[in-house]
Protein backbone atom coordinates (compact mmCIF):
# COMPACT_ATOMS: atom_id res chain seq x y z
CA UNK A 1 0.00 0.00 0.00
CA UNK A 2 0.95 3.62 -0.49
CA UNK A 3 -0.88 6.75 0.58
CA UNK A 4 -2.69 8.33 -2.35
CA UNK A 5 -1.40 11.61 -3.78
CA UNK A 6 -4.67 13.32 -4.66
CA UNK A 7 -7.47 13.32 -2.10
CA UNK A 8 -8.99 15.42 0.67
CA UNK A 9 -10.92 14.88 3.88
CA UNK A 10 -14.69 14.95 3.40
CA UNK A 11 -15.90 14.75 6.99
CA UNK A 12 -17.30 11.89 9.10
CA UNK A 13 -14.26 9.76 8.30
CA UNK A 14 -14.84 10.01 4.56
CA UNK A 15 -12.37 11.11 1.88
CA UNK A 16 -12.88 12.58 -1.57
CA UNK A 17 -10.57 11.23 -4.26
CA UNK A 18 -9.30 13.94 -6.62
CA UNK A 19 -7.55 11.67 -9.09
CA UNK A 20 -10.23 11.03 -11.71
CA UNK A 21 -13.42 12.72 -12.84
CA UNK A 22 -15.63 10.46 -10.71
CA UNK A 23 -14.48 12.39 -7.61
CA UNK A 24 -15.50 9.45 -5.42
CA UNK A 25 -16.48 10.16 -1.83
CA UNK A 26 -15.28 7.06 -0.01
CA UNK A 27 -16.43 5.95 3.42
CA UNK A 28 -14.19 4.35 6.01
CA UNK A 29 -13.20 0.84 4.93
CA UNK A 30 -14.58 1.23 1.43
CA UNK A 31 -13.06 1.70 -2.02
CA UNK A 32 -13.68 4.02 -4.93
CA UNK A 33 -15.21 3.05 -8.26
CA UNK A 34 -11.77 1.86 -9.44
CA UNK A 35 -11.79 -0.79 -6.66
CA UNK A 36 -8.09 -0.25 -5.90
CA UNK A 37 -8.11 2.89 -3.72
CA UNK A 38 -9.30 2.39 -0.16
CA UNK A 39 -10.11 4.63 2.79
CA UNK A 40 -8.45 3.33 5.93
CA UNK A 41 -9.12 5.43 9.01
CA UNK A 42 -9.46 8.64 6.99
CA UNK A 43 -6.38 8.07 4.82
CA UNK A 44 -6.74 7.08 1.18
CA UNK A 45 -4.38 4.35 0.02
CA UNK A 46 -3.43 2.90 -3.35
CA UNK A 47 -3.59 -0.87 -3.04
CA UNK A 48 -1.72 -1.52 -6.30
CA UNK A 49 1.50 0.45 -5.80
CA UNK A 50 4.38 -1.85 -6.74
CA UNK A 51 1.97 -4.63 -7.79
CA UNK A 52 2.36 -5.19 -11.53
CA UNK A 53 -0.07 -7.73 -12.94
CA UNK A 54 1.42 -7.56 -16.45
CA UNK A 55 4.93 -6.82 -17.74
CA UNK A 56 5.51 -7.11 -21.50
CA UNK A 57 7.67 -5.80 -24.31
CA UNK A 58 5.53 -4.44 -27.14
CA UNK A 59 6.04 -2.57 -30.39
CA UNK A 60 5.01 1.03 -29.73
CA UNK A 61 2.64 0.65 -32.70
CA UNK A 62 0.56 -1.82 -30.66
CA UNK A 63 -0.59 0.88 -28.22
CA UNK A 64 -1.39 2.28 -30.89
CA UNK A 65 1.16 5.07 -31.41
CA UNK A 66 1.98 5.71 -35.08
CA UNK A 67 3.72 9.07 -34.65
CA UNK A 68 5.89 8.19 -31.65
CA UNK A 69 9.35 6.62 -32.10
CA UNK A 70 8.29 4.26 -34.94
CA UNK A 71 9.62 0.69 -34.82
CA UNK A 72 10.80 1.10 -31.23
CA UNK A 73 9.74 -1.03 -28.28
CA UNK A 74 7.93 -0.15 -25.07
CA UNK A 75 8.14 -1.87 -21.72
CA UNK A 76 4.48 -2.26 -20.81
CA UNK A 77 3.25 -2.11 -17.22
CA UNK A 78 -0.22 -2.62 -15.74
CA UNK A 79 -1.96 -3.27 -12.45
CA UNK A 80 -5.46 -4.56 -11.83
CA UNK A 81 -8.39 -2.15 -11.64
CA UNK A 82 -10.12 0.49 -13.72
CA UNK A 83 -12.33 3.54 -13.17
CA UNK A 84 -14.56 2.50 -16.10
CA UNK A 85 -16.76 -0.58 -16.47
CA UNK A 86 -16.74 -0.88 -20.28
CA UNK A 87 -19.05 -3.63 -21.49
CA UNK A 88 -16.69 -4.36 -24.40
CA UNK A 89 -13.40 -4.39 -22.46
CA UNK A 90 -10.74 -6.51 -24.15
CA UNK A 91 -8.70 -6.71 -20.92
CA UNK A 92 -11.55 -7.24 -18.44
CA UNK A 93 -9.65 -10.06 -16.74
CA UNK A 94 -7.21 -7.35 -15.56
CA UNK A 95 -9.31 -4.20 -15.38
CA UNK A 96 -12.32 -5.75 -13.63
CA UNK A 97 -10.44 -8.30 -11.54
CA UNK A 98 -11.01 -6.71 -8.10
CA UNK A 99 -14.74 -6.30 -8.81
CA UNK A 100 -15.17 -9.87 -9.96
CA UNK A 101 -13.03 -11.49 -7.25
CA UNK A 102 -14.30 -9.85 -4.05
CA UNK A 103 -11.76 -7.04 -4.00
CA UNK A 104 -8.71 -9.24 -4.40
CA UNK A 105 -5.50 -7.48 -5.53
CA UNK A 106 -2.98 -9.55 -7.43
CA UNK A 107 0.39 -8.78 -8.99
CA UNK A 108 4.10 -9.35 -8.65
CA UNK A 109 6.22 -7.08 -6.49
CA UNK A 110 8.34 -4.80 -8.65
CA UNK A 111 9.43 -1.30 -7.69
CA UNK A 112 9.56 1.76 -9.96
CA UNK A 113 13.36 1.59 -9.84
CA UNK A 114 13.31 -2.05 -10.94
CA UNK A 115 10.92 -1.24 -13.82
CA UNK A 116 13.28 1.46 -15.07
CA UNK A 117 16.27 -0.86 -14.80
CA UNK A 118 14.43 -3.64 -16.63
CA UNK A 119 13.33 -1.22 -19.39
CA UNK A 120 16.93 -0.22 -20.02
CA UNK A 121 18.21 -3.79 -19.82
CA UNK A 122 15.69 -4.90 -22.46
CA UNK A 123 16.65 -2.09 -24.84
CA UNK A 124 13.25 -0.38 -24.73
CA UNK A 125 13.08 3.37 -25.26
CA UNK A 126 9.72 3.90 -23.58
CA UNK A 127 7.68 2.74 -20.61
CA UNK A 128 4.00 2.31 -21.49
CA UNK A 129 1.42 2.38 -18.72
CA UNK A 130 -1.27 0.37 -20.44
CA UNK A 131 -3.66 -2.64 -20.58
CA UNK A 132 -5.68 -1.40 -17.60
CA UNK A 133 -6.22 2.31 -16.82
CA UNK A 134 -2.98 4.03 -15.69
CA UNK A 135 -4.94 6.71 -13.85
CA UNK A 136 -5.89 4.24 -11.14
CA UNK A 137 -2.25 3.32 -10.45
CA UNK A 138 -1.21 6.95 -10.67
CA UNK A 139 1.27 6.94 -7.77
CA UNK A 140 3.07 3.92 -9.22
CA UNK A 141 3.16 5.45 -12.72
CA UNK A 142 4.18 8.89 -11.45
CA UNK A 143 7.14 7.65 -9.44
CA UNK A 144 8.26 5.35 -12.26
CA UNK A 145 7.90 8.09 -14.88
CA UNK A 146 10.01 10.54 -12.88
CA UNK A 147 12.81 7.98 -12.52
CA UNK A 148 12.51 7.02 -16.19
CA UNK A 149 12.89 10.60 -17.41
CA UNK A 150 16.00 11.02 -15.28
CA UNK A 151 17.45 8.01 -17.14
CA UNK A 152 16.58 9.37 -20.59
CA UNK A 153 13.58 7.10 -21.14
CA UNK A 154 10.18 8.20 -22.39
CA UNK A 155 6.78 7.55 -20.86
CA UNK A 156 3.36 7.05 -22.46
CA UNK A 157 -0.12 6.47 -21.09
CA UNK A 158 -2.74 4.40 -22.90
CA UNK A 159 -5.77 5.85 -21.18
CA UNK A 160 -9.50 6.47 -21.14
CA UNK A 161 -8.68 10.12 -20.44
CA UNK A 162 -10.77 10.37 -17.27
CA UNK A 163 -8.15 12.29 -15.26
CA UNK A 164 -8.79 15.46 -13.31
CA UNK A 165 -7.02 18.67 -14.32
CA UNK A 166 -4.80 18.37 -11.24
CA UNK A 167 -3.69 14.84 -12.11
CA UNK A 168 -3.06 15.82 -15.72
CA UNK A 169 -0.91 18.78 -14.78
CA UNK A 170 1.00 16.70 -12.24
CA UNK A 171 1.98 13.91 -14.65
CA UNK A 172 2.44 16.04 -17.80
CA UNK A 173 6.08 17.06 -17.15
CA UNK A 174 7.06 13.37 -17.19
CA UNK A 175 4.63 12.16 -19.85
CA UNK A 176 5.82 12.20 -23.46
CA UNK A 177 2.72 10.76 -25.09
CA UNK A 178 -0.82 9.65 -24.40
CA UNK A 179 -3.16 7.56 -26.52
CA UNK A 180 -6.68 8.36 -25.39
CA UNK A 181 -9.63 6.11 -26.08
CA UNK A 182 -12.35 8.49 -27.26
CA UNK A 183 -15.14 5.95 -27.19
CA UNK A 184 -17.73 8.06 -28.94
CA UNK A 185 -19.14 11.55 -28.94
CA UNK A 186 -22.37 11.04 -26.99
CA UNK A 187 -23.05 11.12 -23.27
CA UNK A 188 -25.47 8.24 -23.74
CA UNK A 189 -22.69 5.99 -25.03
CA UNK A 190 -20.35 6.87 -22.18
CA UNK A 191 -22.97 6.37 -19.50
CA UNK A 192 -24.44 3.16 -20.93
CA UNK A 193 -21.31 1.40 -22.23
CA UNK A 194 -18.37 2.81 -20.24
CA UNK A 195 -19.74 4.01 -16.92
CA UNK A 196 -18.53 7.60 -17.22
CA UNK A 197 -19.13 10.89 -19.01
CA UNK A 198 -17.81 12.40 -22.21
CA UNK A 199 -16.90 15.91 -21.04
CA UNK A 200 -13.91 15.04 -18.85
CA UNK A 201 -12.37 12.97 -21.66
CA UNK A 202 -12.53 15.86 -24.13
CA UNK A 203 -11.10 18.15 -21.45
CA UNK A 204 -8.15 15.80 -20.92
CA UNK A 205 -7.43 15.68 -24.65
CA UNK A 206 -7.41 19.49 -24.81
CA UNK A 207 -5.32 19.83 -21.68
CA UNK A 208 -2.73 17.21 -22.61
CA UNK A 209 -2.34 18.80 -26.04
CA UNK A 210 -1.96 22.29 -24.56
CA UNK A 211 0.66 21.01 -22.11
CA UNK A 212 2.81 19.66 -24.93
CA UNK A 213 2.13 15.95 -24.41
CA UNK A 214 1.92 14.13 -27.75
CA UNK A 215 -1.68 12.94 -28.20
CA UNK A 216 -3.12 10.18 -30.38
CA UNK A 217 -6.76 9.08 -30.26
CA UNK A 218 -8.35 5.71 -30.86
CA UNK A 219 -12.08 5.09 -31.36
CA UNK A 220 -13.39 1.54 -31.38
CA UNK A 221 -16.27 1.43 -33.85
CA UNK A 222 -19.05 -0.84 -32.55
CA UNK A 223 -21.81 -1.86 -34.98
CA UNK A 224 -25.14 -0.25 -34.17
CA UNK A 225 -23.68 1.64 -31.20
CA UNK A 226 -21.33 4.42 -32.35
CA UNK A 227 -21.00 3.78 -36.08
CA UNK A 228 -23.48 6.24 -37.58
CA UNK A 229 -22.20 8.75 -40.11
CA UNK A 230 -23.39 11.58 -37.87
CA UNK A 231 -21.53 10.32 -34.81
CA UNK A 232 -18.34 9.57 -36.71
CA UNK A 233 -18.37 13.01 -38.28
CA UNK A 234 -18.99 14.69 -34.92
CA UNK A 235 -16.13 12.71 -33.37
CA UNK A 236 -13.76 13.75 -36.13
CA UNK A 237 -14.87 17.37 -35.85
CA UNK A 238 -14.27 17.34 -32.09
CA UNK A 239 -10.72 16.10 -32.65
CA UNK A 240 -10.04 18.64 -35.37
CA UNK A 241 -11.33 21.37 -33.06
CA UNK A 242 -8.34 20.60 -30.84
CA UNK A 243 -5.79 19.93 -33.59
CA UNK A 244 -5.99 18.65 -37.15
CA UNK A 245 -2.62 16.94 -36.59
CA UNK A 246 -3.80 14.57 -33.84
CA UNK A 247 -3.72 11.07 -35.34
CA UNK A 248 -7.11 9.32 -35.19
CA UNK A 249 -7.17 5.51 -35.14
CA UNK A 250 -10.59 4.13 -36.10
CA UNK A 251 -10.49 0.52 -34.97
CA UNK A 252 -12.49 -2.58 -35.69
CA UNK A 253 -14.51 -4.04 -32.81
CA UNK A 254 -14.39 -7.74 -32.04
CA UNK A 255 -16.86 -9.40 -29.63
CA UNK A 256 -15.65 -9.35 -26.02
CA UNK A 257 -16.74 -9.47 -22.39
CA UNK A 258 -20.38 -8.40 -21.98
CA UNK A 259 -20.74 -7.60 -25.69
CA UNK A 260 -19.75 -11.04 -26.89
CA UNK A 261 -23.04 -11.38 -28.77
CA UNK A 262 -22.27 -8.44 -31.07
CA UNK A 263 -20.83 -8.93 -34.54
CA UNK A 264 -17.37 -7.65 -35.57
CA UNK A 265 -17.35 -4.30 -37.30
CA UNK A 266 -17.64 -4.60 -41.10
CA UNK A 267 -14.43 -3.54 -42.81
CA UNK A 268 -16.48 -1.15 -44.96
CA UNK A 269 -17.56 0.71 -41.81
CA UNK A 270 -13.94 1.28 -40.78
CA UNK A 271 -13.09 2.47 -44.28
CA UNK A 272 -16.04 4.87 -44.15
CA UNK A 273 -14.93 6.20 -40.76
CA UNK A 274 -11.44 6.88 -42.10
CA UNK A 275 -12.84 8.67 -45.12
CA UNK A 276 -15.05 10.82 -42.90
CA UNK A 277 -12.03 11.80 -40.82
CA UNK A 278 -10.12 12.82 -43.95
CA UNK A 279 -13.12 14.77 -45.29
CA UNK A 280 -13.44 16.65 -42.00
CA UNK A 281 -9.81 17.71 -42.34
CA UNK A 282 -7.81 15.44 -40.04
CA UNK A 283 -4.33 15.01 -41.48
CA UNK A 284 -3.64 11.50 -40.17
CA UNK A 285 -6.40 8.88 -39.95
CA UNK A 286 -5.62 5.19 -39.58
CA UNK A 287 -7.60 1.96 -39.69
CA UNK A 288 -7.01 -0.30 -36.70
CA UNK A 289 -7.41 -4.04 -36.06
CA UNK A 290 -7.27 -4.76 -39.80
CA UNK A 291 -3.61 -5.67 -40.44
CA UNK A 292 -2.25 -4.49 -43.76
CA UNK A 293 -4.96 -1.93 -44.41
CA UNK A 294 -5.14 1.80 -43.71
CA UNK A 295 -1.94 1.84 -41.65
CA UNK A 296 0.39 3.81 -43.91
CA UNK A 297 1.45 7.38 -43.18
CA UNK A 298 1.43 9.68 -46.20
CA UNK A 299 2.53 13.28 -46.38
CA UNK A 300 -0.62 15.40 -46.02
CA UNK A 301 0.89 17.96 -48.40
CA UNK A 302 2.22 15.91 -51.34
CA UNK A 303 0.93 12.38 -50.52
CA UNK A 304 4.43 10.88 -50.50
CA UNK A 305 4.58 7.50 -48.72
CA UNK A 306 6.40 8.14 -45.45
CA UNK A 307 5.89 5.13 -43.16
CA UNK A 308 4.60 1.77 -44.37
CA UNK A 309 3.24 -0.56 -41.69
CA UNK A 310 1.77 -4.02 -41.64
CA UNK A 311 0.03 -4.63 -38.35
CA UNK A 312 2.38 -3.52 -35.58
CA UNK A 313 5.49 -3.65 -37.73
CA UNK A 314 7.16 -0.87 -39.71
CA UNK A 315 8.33 -2.02 -43.15
CA UNK A 316 9.55 1.34 -44.51
CA UNK A 317 10.32 4.69 -42.90
CA UNK A 318 11.27 7.54 -45.22
CA UNK A 319 10.97 10.44 -42.77
CA UNK A 320 13.95 12.76 -42.55
CA UNK A 321 14.21 14.51 -39.19
CA UNK A 322 10.44 14.50 -38.90
CA UNK A 323 9.85 15.90 -42.37
CA UNK A 324 8.74 14.65 -45.76
CA UNK A 325 11.83 13.93 -47.90
CA UNK A 326 10.08 15.26 -51.02
CA UNK A 327 8.36 18.52 -50.03
CA UNK A 328 9.92 19.09 -46.56
CA UNK A 329 6.49 19.23 -44.89
CA UNK A 330 6.75 18.90 -41.11
CA UNK A 331 5.03 15.72 -39.91
CA UNK A 332 3.86 16.18 -36.34
CA UNK A 333 4.99 13.55 -33.86
CA UNK A 334 7.85 12.35 -31.66
CA UNK A 335 10.48 10.98 -34.00
CA UNK A 336 13.78 9.18 -33.88
CA UNK A 337 15.99 11.49 -35.94
CA UNK A 338 18.69 9.80 -38.03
Amino acid sequence: MKEAMLYEKAGKGRVRCLLCAHHCIIKEGERGICAVRENRHGTLYSLVFGKAVTLNIDPIEKKPFFHFLPASFAYSVATVGCNFTCLNCQNHYISQYPREYEGRIIGIDISPLEIVAETKARGCKTIAYTYSEPTIFFEYAYETARLAHAEGLKNVFVSNGYLTATATELIAPYLDGICIDLKGISERFYQKIAGGNLGPVLNTIRRMHSLGVWVEIVTLIIPGVNDSVEELRSTAEAIKGISESIPWHVSRFYPAYRMADYLPTPVATIQRARQIGIEVGLRYVYEGNIPGQGETTHCPNCNQLLIKRIGFFVKENHLRAGRCPVCNEEIKGVWLHP
